[in-house]
């Protein structure tokens, strides 16, 4: 597998070196890794851009926001982590959750919602506080899809109701889905002239910016929308950071991996060798140690299994933007 990456780095090196370009086209903001990197970057253009966002999905002023890690531990051994797009606090202490999902999903993105959601709430209640004190959190879904068929709704706003008479039970919890596809009859009444960006929400805007951005013939139209909007103005800006040819952005990420690999590599060849050496000298004494040092050992190559599979996802995407460059 590292073979493998380190020609297809040899490759395109050899082909930048002879002066040969990438096609250099937008970065799909859709694709979750670009999705981060624009609005979780420790830039001015990324804090100004996730600031107006959640503005825009809030419906409130925005005024502080900080990024926090976004992997969710489970609750107890065994259980299922979770690790987000784009996790944050703002204002006074309340939470959000920002996911992109690309691609349609052959699990339930809508108990995916729930999940996380619930789990941006017991996140905050720590040992003695008091259930009054959890502030409001908000998960923030963004899909490439449509999951409510009945009507043309966008958003989607969910919260905890009574069923017949709709009594808001706590406004501590919002679930909100913006499904991309709906936006395609507005984008066609821009470009027809029947109406223009004034016409449209703040929320619009910015679903049109995601579902539209690398894309040539909305260019007009993204171009206007990043006057109009300050907050997708700093997005573009950040997303042009980075590297603008997409298959030069995923040799870029495949480096990352593949060096996180061999440190992988490179521990588990110290664990072996301090294991081995711990059995000669201490057996009977250190059964216990020797024991955890096996649980160790099983972690890592569970880890290392993780990250190849990782990288098989990352060798065939890079296998079929190496096929679509040659067909050029």
């Amino acid at each position: 597998m590292l073979n493998l990456l380190n020609n297809l780095k040899f490759l395109f090196d050899k082909r930048f070196s002879q002066g040969e370009s990438l096609p250099d086209t937008p970065l799909c903001v859709m694709d979750d890794k670009v999705f981060k990197k624009m609005l979780a970057s420790n830039t001015e253009d990324s804090r100004i851009a996730l600031r107006c966002l959640l503005s825009a999905c809030t419906r409130r002023e925005v005024t502080a926001v900080k990024v926090l890690n976004s992997e969710l531990l489970p609750l107890y051994l065994g259980g299922k982590s979770s690790v987000l797009d784009v996790r944050v606090t703002f204002n006074d202490g309340e939470a959000a959750n920002l996911e992109m999902q690309m691609d349609k999903s052959n699990d339930d993105l809508k108990k995916r919602a729930v999940h996380y959601s619930t789990a941006l709430q017991y996140s905050q209640a720590g040992k003695g506080s008091r259930y009054k004190d959890i502030k409001r959190t908000y998960q923030i879904f963004f899909v490439n899809q449509v999951l409510f068929n009945e009507n043309g709704k966008l958003p989607q706003r969910f919260g905890y109701r009574e069923e017949t008479e709709h009594t808001l039970l706590t406004d501590s919890v919002e679930i909100i889905f913006y499904e991309l596809p709906k936006l395609e009859q507005r984008v066609n009444e821009y470009f027809s002239g029947k109406t223009g960006v004034q016409s449209l929400s703040n929320e619009e805007k910015w679903c049109i910016f995601f579902k539209y951005h690398h894309e040539d013939q909305a260019k007009p139209l993204i171009e206007e929308l990043c006057k109009k909007e300050e907050g997708i103005m700093h997005a573009r800006k950040q997303v042009e950071k980075l590297p603008r040819s997409y298959l030069r952005f995923m040799t870029v990420e495949m480096d990352k991996y593949r060096a996180h690999i061999d440190r992988i590599y490179e521990e588990k060849a110290l664990y072996d060798e301090g294991h081995a050496e711990g059995c000669v000298k201490t057996e009977e004494k250190w059964q216990g140690v020797i024991a955890d040092y096996k649980t160790e050992l099983a972690d890592k190559d569970a880890e290392i299994a993780d990250h190849k599979a990782e990288i098989a996802d990352k060798d065939a995407e890079i296998a079929r933007l190496q096929a679509a460059l040659n067909t050029k």
